[in-house]
């Protein structure tokens, strides 16, 4: 037992020198006059002596070569073969190597994709994932994700940085995260070349200083009740029904394009949208105006599944098809858009509080100690706000509320 000391492992002369319970130090020297030292553990198997190797001196310091060699004896006790064990590992890891080299980026995108796709609140979420990453595969789709590098990042990401930074910052974060989730299933190793900080923050400008933000063109809400007017001429439409109930309701459009009939409860006049289709993972309950059941009983008439707005071959209706609408009448306004039209209406044309104005739009309102404590979510101060807005689309306006001041002497 432990018969050997740094000392003597440095000074050993060549031959097979013995630490004991197996652990031997082979020293070696070859014609050139060159020595090596490895480390060895020999047993037995099967009545025939076996050689397990463990690496070179002083790479492998004793300390280490003592703790290989009882590994080895461990499985010996087990009544394993350690020389076994040792190449069915190697295969593994070259096996692995192999499959960093044959997964491509696109096949990485792909399997992130899908192993989020669960957690995301609506199909259109990866549908851009999908759209955006594409825009890789002139560049590096083709290639395996392990050898992507920082020049063929900034290959596909300079063309977009200037001209569209809103674009090329979101394709770099997504690249960031297909590049961090192939490096966490051992696909490839290494610095992240899309990550910001402490890579292309230096050498691409700051998105913020290339352009403003650009928010969701808008239609004016004085244009609204005209608006309403010729959208509702195309009664035949299905897309034009469910961009009808989107703004009388003042949802985004996956909420609206996902409605399910077991949602809506015409008799209650309440429509309750599932946290897990809202932006703030928290269940909204959204009142129905006159004008808003009247939709809904349009669409009972031609149900075809559980999607209130059914798309073409019974599928859930896209969001291009709204888009497409919006095109076709030449009012070019993003679909978003008409939340603002409508917190614009309710800040400048009507006294409702705006707490009660953001809760129709299912905002997050106050802090987090506020929310504590607020059990209600206005939902008859909201019924009234939304009934406003539905006569206001229809062109009927709202009476200017005037809020009654105290009295003095």
């Amino acid at each position: 037992m432990a018969k050997l000391t740094d000392f003597r492992c440095k000074a050993a002369g060549p031959g097979t020198h013995s630490d004991g319970l197996g652990l031997l130090l082979r020293v070696r020297t070859n014609a050139a006059g060159v020595t090596t030292r490895a480390w060895t553990y020999r047993y037995t198997l099967d009545g025939k002596q076996t050689w397990l190797g463990l690496g070179s001196y002083p790479s492998v310091s004793l300390a280490q070569a003592r703790e290989r060699a009882a590994d080895a004896r461990k499985l010996r006790a087990c009544g394993n073969d350690p020389l076994a064990a040792k190449r069915a590992q190697r295969a593994a890891i070259q096996q692995r190597a192999e499959q960093m080299k044959d997964l491509t980026f696109d096949q990485a995108a792909g399997e992130y994709i899908q192993s989020h796709r669960a957690g995301w609140r609506s199909l259109r979420h990866a549908e851009q994932w999908e759209e955006t990453l594409g825009l890789c595969n002139p560049v590096f789709g083709g290639l395996p994700v392990g050898s992507i590098d920082l020049a063929l990042v900034l290959r596909v990401l300079e063309p977009l940085w200037t001209a569209r930074p809103e674009t090329g910052n979101r394709l770099r974060g997504r690249i960031e995260r297909v590049l961090d989730w192939a490096k966490v299933r051992e696909y490839r190793s290494g610095e992240n070349p899309a990550r910001w900080r402490g890579q292309l923050e230096h050498v691409l400008p700051r998105p913020s200083k290339l352009r403003a933000v650009q928010h969701h063109r808008s239609l004016p809400y004085v244009e609204l009740p005209e608006f309403m007017a010729a959208l509702c001429e195309k009664r035949d439409a299905v897309t034009a029904h469910a961009l009808r109930f989107l703004i009388l309701t003042a949802t985004r459009t996956s909420e609206t394009l996902m409605a399910q009939w077991s949602e809506i409860d015409l008799e209650a006049r309440s429509w309750v949208i599932p946290r897990e289709r809202t932006k703030t993972f928290k269940e909204h309950r959204a009142p129905l105006s006159d004008a808003a059941i009247a939709v809904l009983r349009e669409m009972v008439a031609r149900r075809e599944n559980e999607f209130v707005f059914p798309g073409p071959q019974r599928k859930v209706l896209s969001h291009n098809a709204l888009k497409g609408l919006l095109r076709r009448m030449r009012v070019e306004v993003s679909v978003h858009g008409f939340r603002s039209s409508f917190r614009d209406w309710a800040a400048e044309r009507t006294s409702y509080p705006a707490e009660v104005c953001e809760m129709a739009l299912a905002h997050r309102v106050g802090s987090q100690v506020e929310n504590a404590y607020r059990r209600t979510d206005m939902f008859e101060r909201r019924r009234r706000l939304m009934a406003d807005w539905a006569d206001f689309c229809a062109g009927l306006g709202v009476a200017k509320v005037v809020p009654l001041r105290a009295l003095t002497a």
